[in-house]
């Protein structure tokens, strides 16, 4: 279904989404980080292992232009679970426009003695919240225009609006965790249960 590069590279846009749009989080009114907490939110919300070499300068105008991104990418999220296909490819274009997403290979040294080809989408000098933003535009290209749309989706939990992408084998995720799964149930129970009783 996704190479493991793109797998990486949709769990990124998640986190990015997840940490730095505010909204509402397993239950709860969610602000995202803003000023001076803004640039060691996007550290959190980023592993620190593929990063493709990116140089790993998080400063304010760096995070700040990763919150963008994520907003926008939140809005390509948004639209396929709304159905809007048109407009969540739309958005992805302009993600693609905006971060200058290109694939290209580079040769990973010192693996098995040789060099091992890797496919990036971003250029060799381009900055962290570039880079990053190029990788995520180009997954979620992928996953939009590959057929697999129905694999992004928004948290389904009552005050949740925190986005996943659906890896599992049957494409049955609606919940962005298992907290919010857990409390659909729980919800669901206690209201049989009055109904009952």
């Amino acid at each position: 279904m996704f190479d493991s590069h793109v797998a990486i590279r949709l769990e990124h846009a998640v986190s990015l989404v997840n940490a730095l749009t505010d909204g509402a989080a397993r239950g709860r009114d969610y602000t995202a980080p803003r000023g001076a907490e803004l640039p060691a939110a996007v550290d959190a919300a980023m592993p620190h292992t593929g990063s493709a070499g990116l140089p790993r300068t998080i400063d304010a105008a760096q995070a700040e232009r990763l919150a963008g991104t994520a907003r926008r990418m939140r809005e390509v999220f948004r639209a396929v679970q709304e159905g809007e296909l048109d407009t969540a490819a739309e958005a992805v274009n302009q993600l693609l426009r905006d971060t200058a997403a290109r694939p290209r290979l580079d040769r990973a040294e010192g693996v098995d003695g040789g060099g091992v080809w890797h496919l990036h989408f971003h250029g060799a000098n381009d900055s962290f919240a570039s880079g990053v933003g190029a990788s995520c535009a180009t997954a979620l290209a992928l996953v939009v225009g590959g057929g697999l749309a129905g694999r992004l989706g928004v948290c389904q939990a009552d005050r949740c609006d925190r986005v996943y992408a659906d890896t599992s084998r049957n494409a049955a995720r609606q919940f962005c965790s298992t907290a919010c799964q857990n409390r659909t149930k729980a919800a669901a129970f206690r209201a049989r249960k009055n109904a009952d009783g």
